[in-house]
């Protein structure tokens, strides 16, 4: 079935993230909080699961690029330095019937509110994105400091510290996964826009003669993550080459994917040039060059860029996996049903496998088996409800891979493996359970 096109698909995975525990509103039980979300049991697991692969792929199969984790809240300064306290806004109205409030650029007529048709609007004014907080015992600007709006701007901080502890040469790397807030004015898309969010990204610092066959090298490698190890096809992505570019920058492309409310931004792939490295040298007053002993030479690094959301990686998974068919059932009156199923990449999906004892008869032999698989995958062990529902559960969530232990495995050690894609069963000896599922998960 072609779900992605149907019109409801998003309030689908709302309910389904909902019901099945990947995604909750935050503080729901005050009413919630606009622009903030928890991630439940399987969201968390499938959340840290992107974020470990991204990882994998980005820092440790590389010696060229080395891993962060920098502080939230960092010297007021480094945000002056990157321009965000000057810069960092969207314009906003508000209108004075009805007292909505709008940003601008969303505005299909910035003169007429889209809430109830007045003309009586505000003039534009701009509105900065920033959180602000302070640190310290007393509440005044002396002690004001702000929440990171991007987990890039410590990156660029540590250039100098990483550099020298990793005793590494230009051309690297620098990774970093953590969370980020930014004011939105209006958070819309369920994950999509966010007022705190996790991005993963990495600065790759290099001389300027060399910068663009690294920003050509590293929109390649994104491209290939998306459809070597997330199963993204031709037409379920496409590049958004920017033609309007900041004045510092050379090039830059999005990867966007399409959501249920259409194409959207996935990540970016930015050459920043010298920008950053310089304004954080100008501001701090220390030397962030880099000193090029091979050739004599002090170089301002040149910077490529690849960044993007957790959060809305994990929806645009979603939004692909879903889908509905349908399935045999045993409810009366009723020879077929609608089965909802996640097809989820196995490297991300919240559940690798899941172990179904047949009868709480074999409880004991089928747990044995969880507690040897659960050292490999990410697993589940469920005995509750028959095995259609149980199976049906784990459609649900995005489970590849259902191991049955029944009556039968007792005699002749084997167990029935279930594909969730195919619902093919095949018949697995334990002794080589781990090789068949390692092969079909592609570990």
């Amino acid at each position: 079935m072609d779900v992605l096109n149907t019109p409801n698909l998003m309030e689908k995975i709302v309910s389904l993230c909902k019901r099945r525990g990947f995604v909750f509103p935050s503080s729901e039980i005050y009413g919630g909080i606009n622009g903030f979300w928890d991630y439940g049991p399987y969201g968390s697991r499938m959340k840290r699961a992107i974020e470990a692969l991204w990882w994998h792929e980005m820092v440790e199969v590389r010696d060229n690029v080395e891993g962060l984790d920098s502080t939230i809240i960092c010297h007021p300064r480094v945000w002056k330095a990157s321009g965000h306290l000057d810069q960092f806004s969207d314009d906003m109205t508000d209108c004075k019937d009805c007292k909505s409030r709008f940003r601008v650029d969303q505005m299909e007529d910035p003169t007429t509110c889209p809430n109830c048709g007045s003309k009586n609007m505000t003039a534009p004014r701009a509105f900065n994105l920033m959180m602000k907080t302070f640190v310290g015992p007393v509440s005044d600007e002396e002690h004001t400091a702000y929440l990171r709006a991007e987990t890039c701007q410590p990156i660029f901080v540590d250039f100098q510290s990483v550099r020298i502890a990793a005793r590494q040469k230009l051309p690297f790397g620098i990774a970093q996964i953590g969370k980020a807030f930014r004011n939105e004015i209006n958070p819309r898309n369920f994950t999509f826009r966010s007022r705190e969010f996790t991005q993963m990204e990495m600065e790759f610092f290099c001389d300027a003669e060399s910068s663009m066959e690294w920003f050509e090298y590293w929109k390649e490698q994104r491209i290939k993550f998306y459809t070597e190890k997330l199963g993204f096809k031709e037409g379920d992505y496409r590049i958004y080459e920017h033609e309007k570019l900041a004045h510092y920058a050379k090039a830059a492309i999005d990867i966007e994917v399409k959501f249920p409310f259409g194409w959207g931004e996935l990540e970016g792939v930015h050459h920043r040039g010298t920008w950053d490295i310089s304004r954080h040298s100008e501001f701090s007053g220390e030397d962030l060059q880099y000193m090029d002993h091979d050739n004599s030479r002090k170089v301002m690094p040149t910077c490529v860029e690849t960044s993007v959301g957790v959060d809305r990686m994990f929806l645009a998974l979603l939004a692909k996996a879903y889908d509905e068919d349908t399935a045999a059932t045993a409810k009366e009156g009723m020879t077929e049903d609608v089965r909802v199923v996640l097809h989820l990449p196995p490297a991300v999906a919240p559940v690798q496998v899941a172990v179904l004892p047949q009868s709480k008869k074999l409880k004991e032999n089928a747990e044995a088996l969880y507690r040897t698989l659960v050292r490999y995958f990410r697993c589940e062990y469920d005995e509750t409800g028959s095995i259609g529902k149980r199976y049906r559960r784990q459609d649900e969530i995005g489970t590849p891979f259902c191991v049955t232990f029944d009556f039968d495995s007792v005699n002749d050690n084997a167990v029935t493996v279930r594909d969730r894609d195919t619902m093919k069963q095949d018949r697995v000896n334990i002794t080589q359970l781990r090789d068949y599922i390692e092969e079909k998960i592609g570990l």
